[in-house]
Order: structure tokens, then C-alpha cells, then sequence
């Protein structure tokens, strides 16, 4: 942590905020260049989000000043970008959003805690959470056996889950992974579509795909599939099948009836895990056809070792505009 050198300077009128003055020396061992960001960018990042204190940086010690509230916000963000910055988490203008996101939500979360939590590594690259909410989600997969994760387009609930498997795959937790989805759009068009089988369903997998390239090596990812040790099906593959030692993932779950989520659910074999994700706003199901996610939570909901999380638009870690749309259709679907 920061240490910090309060100097108190009021000179303010009747009706105008107080204005203080507040020192924090950083410590040796925390590099300037890495908490400043490249060309300064963190830094820029943090004058622009509070206009109302001035910031100024010299050797290794930061000065603020501005009304006594914002002088607070920056000083507890500085220091968690101090935390970040120790164990080697690179800082970016995002990160400094994401940080004042949680520290204004008036909650107990800490942008280090969420922000420095690694879930992957490979290739150089780290994946790391990006909101409390996706914190939450991997750490509930930690601990369950079953575990849903519900929310918009952009809250990473496929790709986290996917990172998860890869991890347990690593680490032998479990001998294989298996992806399925089901093809919605594909029924009665399929036998239209041009290709054989495999060619006709692949465009419903390939999101499955893109986001298992991501953390593979491509060049692996045809051995794993031909051993057996990755698989991407689509759902209706699934039936019969009982799943041992394996790390089970069902993405846009919203579009299986009851009836499907049912026999997916019951694959479960033993030393496997499952995760099943989808979007309950989105459901291309033909009218009248209930979603089975939207009501598998009223079904196991007193069933221990099941964890049901959700996610909402400030989870969504796509381009700022995905969070707004999310926003104006939920107040557009509640006015309807």
C-alpha cells in the first residue's frame, strides 16, 4: 500500500467544498513508469475521471489536491493501483475505470482483489477477472459442481468458463473438455444448408472455438480434438451419454426446453464439473416453448452443490455502447 502523508488545507468559503491537500510516497519497490502507464496513460486516465483534483507526480511521491471527498477517491485508488502494480498486473486507462466503478459502488469489493485475480495463463497472456461480478462467477465454479452463469451478450460467461476448463485440464483435475451448444436456428434448415453434417452445425460451435483458440496452442488443438480430449458437439449429441472426468460446458443455454436441460444435466458422471451459460433475454426458441434456463432456478434451487450466478450490464466487458443497449432494452422490454 501507498504510504500517505495527509496535509490539510482549508480554505474554503461558506457553501464551497474544502479543499485539502494530500501526499503519498510510493514505495521503492513499485515501479513509477508501470504505475503511471505507458506514455502516462494511467495517469491521464485518473485526471480525467476526477477534473476536480489536481494531480501532480514527482519522483516518487504523487500530490493531491481538491475537494475532500474526490481527494479521498484518488487516494484509495492510487493505492490499489499501487497493490496492482507490486504483484504485476498491468495497468491500463481500463483498469483505472473498472477501479472507480467499484470504489464509488459503495460495496465491499476491492479493485485489487478483483482486478490482480488471475484465472489462466499461457502463452505469455494472463486472464484475469474484469469486474466483481466475473470474481464471483469463477470462484463459484471453484467451489460447485453445477454452476450457471446468467447475464447479457459481453459479461465473458462463455469465455471465463471456458479459461476454467483449460485450467482444469492443465492441472489433471479432469481427463477431457467438453463443449456443446445447442443449434436452435439449424432444425427444420438444416437438410438446406450446403455441406455435409459436421459443416452444417460448425457455425453454431464456432464461437465455442474461437474462444478455445485463445487459450491453446492452435497448432495442439486438432491432436486434443482427435484423441477425444477436447470435444465440440451440439446438445442433441449429448443424449445417452454419461460424462466422467470431464469439464462440461453448455453455452446458450437459453435456447434448450426443459426437456433438454434436463438430459444435459443428467450426464453428469462422476469427477466432472459443469457450467451452463446463456442469456435469458435472448431466447430463439419457437414461440411458446419454454426456455429451460429460465426455469431451472425454481427447480434446483434447494439443490446443494448448484450455484446460480448473475451477471448484469456492469459486468459486460465489450465496448462501452454493449452496457448502454443492454440498459435501453431492459428499460424498453419493462415499459412494454
Amino acid at each position: 500500500m501507498a504510504e500517505t502523508s495527509p496535509d490539510r488545507h482549508d480554505r474554503s468559503l461558506p457553501g464551497v467544498a474544502a479543499r485539502v491537500e494530500h501526499r503519498i510516497t510510493i514505495p521503492s519497490g513499485v515501479s513509477m513508469v508501470e504505475l503511471l502507464g505507458l506514455n502516462d496513460q494511467v495517469l491521464r486516465a485518473v485526471e480525467s475521471g476526477f477534473a476536480t483534483v489536481d494531480v501532480h507526480v514527482r519522483g516518487n511521491e504523487i500530490a493531491l489536491a481538491g475537494p475532500a471527498g474526490d481527494v479521498a477517491l484518488v487516494a484509495r485508488l492510487v493505492d490499489e493501483l499501487v497493490e496492482m502494480a507490486a504483484v504485476g498486473t498491468p495497468l491500463t486507462a481500463d483498469v483505472v475505470t473498472r477501479s472507480v466503478a467499484m470504489l464509488t459502488a459503495g460495496t465491499a469489493t476491492r479493485p485489487a482483489d478483483v482486478l490482480a485475480f488471475n484465472i489462466l495463463s499461457n502463452r505469455g497472456r494472463t486472464i484475469r477477472a474484469k469486474t466483481s461480478g466475473q470474481k464471483e462467477y469463477v470462484e463459484a465454479i471453484d467451489r460447485n459442481t453445477i454452476t450457471f452463469g446468467i447475464g447479457p451478450a459481453g459479461t465473458g460467461k462463455t469465455y471465463l468458463a471456458m479459461a476454467k476448463a483449460v485450467q482444469a485440464l492443465q492441472a489433471r483435475q479432469v481427463d477431457r473438455i467438453v463443449l456443446t451448444r445447442p443449434a436452435v436456428e439449424a432444425g427444420e434448415r438444416l437438410g438446406f444448408l450446403p455441406g455435409g453434417l459436421s459443416e452444417k452445425i460448425d457455425p453454431y460451435l464456432r464461437p465455442l472455438y474461437d474462444a478455445l483458440h485463445d487459450m491453446v496452442d492452435v497448432e495442439s488443438i486438432p491432436r486434443l480434438m482427435e484423441a477425444g480430449t477436447i470435444e465440440v458437439a451440439p446438445l442433441a449429441y449429448m443424449r445417452g451419454r454419461t460424462l466422467n472426468s470431464s469439464f462440461i460446458i453448455l453455452d446458450e443455454a437459453q435456447n434448450t426446453s426443459a426437456e433438454q436441460m434436463k438430459m444435459f444435466l443428467t450426464r453428469l458422471g462422476f469427477g466432472s464439473k459443469v457450467v451452463v451459460t446463456g442469456d435469458v433475454t435472448q431466447v430463439d426458441l419457437p414461440s411458446g416453448t419454454p426456455s429451460g434456463l429460465r426455469v431451472v432456478e425454481s427447480i434446483l434451487a434447494d439443490v446443494d452443490d448448484v450455484a446460480f450466478c448473475r451477471m448484469s450490464s456492469s459486468d459486460v466487458v465489450r465496448h462501452r455502447l454493449v452496457s448502454d443497449i443492454i440498459d435501453a432494452y431492459a428499460r424498453w422490454d419493462s415499459n412494454r
